[in-house]
């Protein structure tokens, strides 16, 4: 190598390493997508699914919160998992804080996620999915 060439290494290499201190290096590659699309905690959700959705059987309770974090809590286990999300449109995907992701889709206040039905506590779809749930039960003998 050139003395030219060392010394451009050299600047290089100097020049990224005072970037990357001032925290302003922009990665030459993109970075994965699951990486770019998880929402800081301190950020705003401006969709209209935030509050909490249940099952039917009021087992499993989710809650989105507003700053793109999730708290679903199963039977008598509160924040069973908690962790990251991100709405686009109708459709949700999570990031568990342990390291699993997973994903839904909204259908106004039925929300389908991992082989589940969620309705938005208190909404009309709740009601019936309650009600249609309690009359299954019930049968004329």
């Amino acid at each position: 190598m050139s003395g030219i060439d060392q010394r451009k290494v050299v600047a290089t290499f100097f020049a990224t390493a005072a970037l990357t201190a001032c925290g302003t290096e922009t990665p030459s590659a993109p970075l994965p997508a699951q990486a770019t699309a998880r929402p800081s905690t301190t950020e705003t959700t401006t969709h209209g699914y935030v509050g909490m959705w249940v099952t039917a059987d009021n087992q499993i309770r989710q809650e989105l919160l507003a700053n793109g974090r999730y708290d679903e809590a199963r039977g008598h286990r509160d924040s069973a998992y908690t962790g990251r999300y991100e709405v686009t449109g109708d459709h949700i995907d999570y990031w568990d804080d342990t390291g699993f992701t997973a994903d839904g889709r909204f259908e106004g206040d039925v929300l389908h996620h991992g082989g589940y039905l969620f309705y938005r506590e208190g909404s009309a779809a709740h009601r019936q999915a309650v009600a249609a749930r309690g009359s299954a039960g019930h049968s004329s003998s």
